[in-house]
């Protein structure tokens, strides 16, 4: 049983009156701490970490108004990033709540409340919705934000990313999305993206005479921009170009030979004698 499994079985049971319900938190010591984005409810003060049977060392606790994330690199994003990067969080868990008062507020009534703190609408984004990241159902909310965390750039393939709802009135855990599943299925994606890309590698190989286990690909450093990979892909293409024969000069025409001049002519002088001498 992995760790969201056993935290999902201890709370459903605790819930129906289980008074031994509860979870052994090092047989889970691969899987923890796990990082929790949740509403600024007070009212959830009452449930975390105890709903998921955690102790608080364990429980990397992020919080916004309506658990929203709006894209995959938000400011929410980067503190996920940070919390699994700097402080080692295993798993990411996106809980949301019942009841939740933002997703009860229209966009006409944030416009109105915000007017009354003194915050005109010409001082707001033009897209409200957007900028505020407004929802209507909380449980789409909830999936959302998790399929956005699963597919951000800036957190790692290997983490698990679940989506769960909890009922404020009992505590009562509902598993939306299931982290693991996404990653099997993600895992099976790309195993796929492998082999289509050996296929293609193939292919390009049948072209030319080269040894795919001598090419030699560059070693990157956190920092370095993409044109460097850019020029070295480059040169590694013009390297593995066909070669192709050298072409010899055209023959430069051939010169007719000159015609010897003939030799100069010697005009003869004739002299003419005085015969009467």
């Amino acid at each position: 049983m992995r760790l969201f499994e056993a935290i999902i079985d201890a709370n459903h049971r605790a819930v129906a009156g289980d008074a031994e319900a509860g979870l052994r938190p090092n047989d889970f010591a691969d899987a923890l701490p796990v990082v929790a984005l949740t509403c600024i409810d007070p009212r959830l003060n009452a449930f975390f970490p105890n709903a998921l049977a955690l102790p608080a060392e364990q429980f990397i606790w992020l919080r916004n108004a309506g658990n929203i994330i709006t894209s995959t690199m938000s400011s929410t994003m980067r503190s996920l990033a940070l919390a699994c990067a700097v402080k080692g969080g295993r798993e990411i868990a996106i809980i949301g709540h019942t009841d939740c008062q933002v997703g009860k507020t229209t966009t006409a009534q944030l416009i109105d409340r915000l007017r009354e703190l003194g915050i005109e609408r010409h001082l707001l984004p033009d897209n409200v919705n957007e900028y505020f990241g407004t929802f209507a159902s909380e449980r789409q909310n909830v999936i959302k934000a998790a399929d956005l965390v699963r597919h951000s750039p800036v957190i790692g393939p290997k983490i698990p990313v679940h989506g769960l709802m909890v009922d404020i009135h009992t505590g009562k855990l509902e598993w939306l999305v299931n982290g693991y599943q996404s990653l099997e299925t993600m895992s099976s994606r790309w195993n796929e993206v492998v082999r289509s890309a050996g296929q293609t590698v193939d292919a390009f190989k049948s072209l030319t005479d080269f040894n795919i286990g001598e090419m030699k690909f560059p070693e990157t450093k956190i920092g370095e921009t993409v044109t460097k990979t850019e020029d070295w892909l480059s040169k590694t293409l013009h390297e593995m170009e066909i070669k192709q024969p050298p072409v010899a000069p055209e023959p430069a025409p051939a010169v007719p030979p000159k015609i010897p001049l003939p030799p100069p002519l010697r005009p003869r002088i004739h002299v003419l004698r005085d015969k009467r001498r």
